[in-house]
């Protein structure tokens, strides 16, 4: 199941820009004598749930812990992924502050509402210094058992190693460089995967046998390539994500910025396949370097109640 409708956020209660990521992050920016912005984070957190909800999608909040100073713990999906199998990973993550984003008290309301059989915890590669940041790192094809991630220092082989054998993924790897040929940090910032397309910036893949490789693979798994400039992946295009309504119809959830920055050729392409849920972020992408699809941590799980349900029909 590739897509699914329900998904984990968590609204800030401090956001700004995280000095401990700018590092890596080159889709960062300072911003000057711009005022309120954790109030504006959530004002733009709070348009992207509504407009998640009005489209049929299940969104569960959780709310930051301020005491925490976890400036980016709006972006769940970078240190949990919960998994189709019943089963949860919890990554390790470069910046110390990030950290502190792994609650157990989110990891006790997921258990109490969803099914889960196994927890696989990667974050005491920390103590090596090797991180691997979860769908961002990772662009997972779960109807094929693929996944993609560009090299970066918050995505270490022998990390994604390990995640091959826990999952049963086979990762292609790739070096993907940004206009100014800085290793782009997280592979959801330049790809995205749904049912039906891939949103990639090819351009941004220097080497030509990475290129046509990903391409050869993505195009015999049955998708059709959106392929978008540097100028476009820099306002977020990739970053986005295909999900699914209570009915099954497909929604793409992205930012506003990034639904303008397509082509009106591009757009027909999305909008006669999916509903959109769009919103205006900009605050979040510009201090944060991450958009909608970093902001939505996907539940493949079984809710708990649906498991009693099928129990009762088969043994009642």
């Amino acid at each position: 199941m590739q897509t699914t409708n329900s998904v984990l956020m968590v609204r800030p209660t401090a956001f700004h820009a995280n000095p401990e990521t700018m590092r890596s992050n080159y889709f960062q920016k300072t911003l000057n004598g711009v005022m309120d912005i954790s109030q504006q984070a959530q004002s733009a957190f709070d348009a992207y749930v509504n407009a998640l909800q009005q489209v049929g999608i299940d969104v569960t909040v959780i709310y930051d812990i301020a005491s925490h100073e976890t400036p980016d713990s709006l972006f769940p999906n970078n240190w949990i992924a919960m998994l189709e199998n019943e089963t949860i990973f919890t990554f390790p993550m470069e910046a110390l502050n990030r950290r502190r984003e792994r609650r157990e008290d989110i990891i006790a309301k997921i258990r109490n509402e969803f099914v889960v059989s196994k927890r696989i915890d990667l974050s005491p590669y920390e103590s090596k210094g090797l991180f691997f940041e979860g769908t961002g790192s990772l662009i997972l094809d779960h109807d094929h058992k693929h996944a993609y991630v560009c090299r970066s220092s918050r995505s270490s082989n022998v990390v994604g190693q390990e995640f091959e054998h826990l999952s049963g993924y086979d990762i292609f790897w790739f070096d993907a460089k940004d206009r100014q040929g800085n290793a782009i940090y997280h592979t959801n910032v330049m790809m995205s995967i749904g049912n039906h397309f891939a949103i990639v910036c090819l351009e941004s893949i220097a080497c030509k046998n990475e290129r046509e490789q990903l391409s050869i693979l993505l195009e015999t798994s049955g998708k059709t390539i959106i392929d978008v400039t540097f100028e476009q992946m820099e306002q977020f295009t990739c970053n986005v994500l295909e999900l699914k309504n209570r009915t099954g119809h497909p929604v793409y959830a992205m930012s506003t910025r990034a639904w303008h920055a397509f082509t009106a050729t591009q757009q027909k392409m999305i909008a006669d396949y999916a509903y959109l849920a769009l919103a205006p972020i900009n605050i979040i992408e510009d201090l944060g370097g991450g958009g909608a699809r970093c902001m939505l941590a996907e539940i493949f799980l079984e809710k708990q109640y649906l498991s009693k349900q099928t129990s009762s029909l088969s043994f009642g």
